[in-house]
This record gives C-alpha cells, sequence and structure tokens, in this order.
C-alpha cells in the first residue's frame, strides 16, 4: 500500500524590520507636509472655514453651486466673518476652505497609511517583536491628533475670532511628538534589519534635558503662531529698539503675560532659540565625537537653516511663505534631532 507522506508545513513568516522602517519613513514624510499645510491654513486665516467635523462625508467637497452656498452660510454664523470676513465673497471663500480641506484630507492620509499597511503586516507576522505596541500606539496617536484638531477648530466658532493658542500648541506639538516617534521607531527598526540581535536605543539623562530644552522652544513657537505674536515687531535683533520690548501687559500677573502676550512670548521664543540652539550643537560635537560625523554635520546644517528663518520670518514682517518654510524646517529639526538623540542612545554607538 502506498503511503502518503504529509505536505511540508508552511515555512514561517519572518519579521521585515527593514520594509517596516521605510514605511515609517514615508509616513515620517507625509507629517512633514501635513505640518506645511497647516502652516499655510493658519496663515490664511482659513482653519475655520469648515465648522463641522465629519470624518467620512467630510472627504468630499461641496460639489455645486448650493453645495457651496450652504457651507457658506455655516462660516457666516461664527465670530471670525462677522467680525473679520464681513462681505467676503464666496469665491474667497472658497479659496480659505480649500487649504483646511486639504489640512483636513492629509491628516486622514497619514491615519491610512499608518493603518492599513500596520493591519497588512500583523496579518503577515511580519512585525518583530516587541514592536506591535509601538506601531499599534503611532496609529492610536493619529486618531487622538484629529480629535485634537476638532477641539482645536471648536474654540473658535462660538466666542472667539481665531483658535485658543493653547489648543493649537497642543496640536501642533502632538504632530511633531508623533514625527519624532515615527523617526525613532523606525531607527530602531533601521538599525534591528543590520543586526537581528540589536535592542531598541534609550533615552539618556542628556537625552532629556535637550528634549525639555527644545520642547520649551517649540512651545513658544506654537503660541507665537496662535496669539499672531510674529506681528509685534519686525525688526531683529532688538525688538522695535529695545531689547526688552516695551508694550508687554503685566497687569495681570507674571503667568497671565508669560501665557498670553504677545510681545512677552515673542521676545521669549527668539532668545530662548539660542538656548535650543546651544544644546542641539552640544549634541552634534558628542555624535561627531563618537564617529557620526555625518549625523552631526545635518543636524549643525539644519539648526543653521532655522535659526536663519527664524531671523528672516521677523524682518520680513512675517512673508507667508517664508514663515511656513520656518514651520518645515521646524519638523524637519525636530526629525533629525530624534534620530540624533536615537543615535546617542544605542548600545552599540
Amino acid at each position: 500500500m502506498t503511503q502518503i507522506s504529509p505536505s511540508p508545513a508552511p515555512a514561517a513568516r519572518q519579521p521585515r524590520p527593514a520594509a517596516l522602517a521605510r514605511w515609517l519613513w514615508a509616513v515620517a514624510l507625509l507629517v512633514i507636509i501635513v505640518v506645511a499645510v497647516g502652516g499655510i491654513t493658519r496663515l490664511t486665516e482659513s482653519g475655520l472655514s469648515i465648522t463641522e467635523w465629519r470624518p467620512v462625508s467630510g472627504v468630499i467637497p461641496p460639489l455645486t453651486e448650493a453645495g457651496w452656498v450652504a457651507e457658506f452660510e455655516k462660516y457666516k454664523q461664527i465670530p471670525e466673518y462677522q467680525a473679520i470676513n464681513l462681505g467676503m465673497t464666496i469665491e474667497g471663500f472658497k479659496a480659505i476652505f480649500f487649504w483646511e480641506w486639504l489640512h483636513r484630507i492629509l491628516g486622514r492620509l497619514v491615519g491610512m497609511a499608518l493603518v492599513v499597511p500596520l493591519i497588512w503586516y500583523a496579518w503577515r507576522r511580519a512585525i518583530p517583536a516587541g514592536y506591535g505596541w509601538r506601531l499599534f500606539a503611532l496609529a492610536a496617536l493619529v486618531g487622538l491628533q484629529g480629535a485634537i484638531g476638532w477641539w482645536m477648530v471648536a474654540s473658535g466658532l462660538e466666542y472667539r475670532t481665531d483658535v485658543s493658542h493653547f489648543r493649537l500648541a497642543t496640536h501642533l506639538l502632538t504632530a511633531l511628538f508623533l514625527l519624532a516617534g515615527l523617526v525613532w521607531t523606525a531607527r530602531d527598526l533601521g538599525t534591528l534589519a543590520r543586526n537581528s540581535a540589536a535592542r531598541p536605543a534609550r533615552l539618556t539623562g542628556p537625552a532629556v534635558a535637550v528634549i525639555a530644552i527644545l520642547f520649551v522652544q517649540l512651545l513658544l513657537g506654537a503660541w507665537v503662531a496662535g496669539l499672531n505674536a510674529g506681528y509685534v515687531a519686525s525688526t531683529w535683533p532688538l525688538m522695535n529698539d529695545h531689547f526688552v520690548p516695551e508694550g508687554i501687559d503685566w497687569a495681570g500677573g507674571a503667568w497671565l503675560a508669560l501665557t498670553n502676550d504677545p510681545f512677552l512670548i515673542h521676545f521669549l521664543h527668539r532668545w530662548w532659540s539660542w538656548i535650543a540652539a546651544l544644546a542641539l550643537l552640544l549634541l552634534a560635537r558628542t555624535l561627531s565625537r563618537r564617529g557620526a560625523a555625518r549625523e552631526a554635520g545635518l543636524l549643525a546644517l539644519v539648526i543653521a537653516a532655522q535659526m536663519l528663518l527664524g531671523i528672516w520670518t521677523v524682518v520680513s514682517g512675517v512673508s507667508m511663505w517664508v514663515a511656513v518654510l520656518h514651520q518645515v524646517v521646524g519638523a524637519i529639526l525636530v526629525a533629525t534631532a530624534a534620530a540624533s538623540l536615537h543615535r546617542l542612545g544605542r548600545a552599540d554607538a
């Protein structure tokens, strides 16, 4: 009697850290693009043009004239229109609607770019051990970012003519935290692809100090944007012929001035930048001494570009495209700093 030998068991699917790393780098690039469009949305005062949060149906903009009129009528009900844009034409409304719509679409695209491949890689068992929770946390962070975005917009729909600068800062800093998380995880996976025994990088004490200093600068920058504080002075290094600008309102106390006064926040942002630059340059020097001269050079180059763009933004009177470039290079600086801190925390560095 002929015996039938059993068919061989299917080969176990192997983790694919290199593919996952490339995927996360692509998503990180998308986040930088979203940050750029977010800057344009803010500078064109477009952020309140869509007054409803419709995660699914909002993907499609108005397709008929009647649809545009209906959206415009909703916009006419909010304080921004009534106090600032009264008399705006429907063509003007379409222009600001476009930027806010594009910003929301790109945010959804980031979510899809994370969630869909993540489900695929998880089904294919291609995620290395210990990385699944981190990837799902990054995907969840995109969903949280969408909710924060609407929370920000909602602050300007009833009583204000703009959004809360605190909520805007939360929205921007969450996006930058997501960007840093993507870069850090991509670097971990890239290292794992080259050495299957490699362990994830860790945060060192100096790294935490650099992050804290950079966080303060990013927070101040977000507040400058939310309060339009860049417009209070267009000279550098002095602010309207003074080192410490005139016009700071101390009447409500130091804390209120520190968190709400545009003159003081602009002053702090322009001078704290030197502390942040020094901390990052010390990081670059450490990397160079550890044999990572190329990474150190790239970090120093991005720092210099960001400082020059900050000054140019001021002296240009906040030219829109200069200010947008300043925000984009700021995001690139966050990504570069995250990659540099990762190198600092690698066991084999």
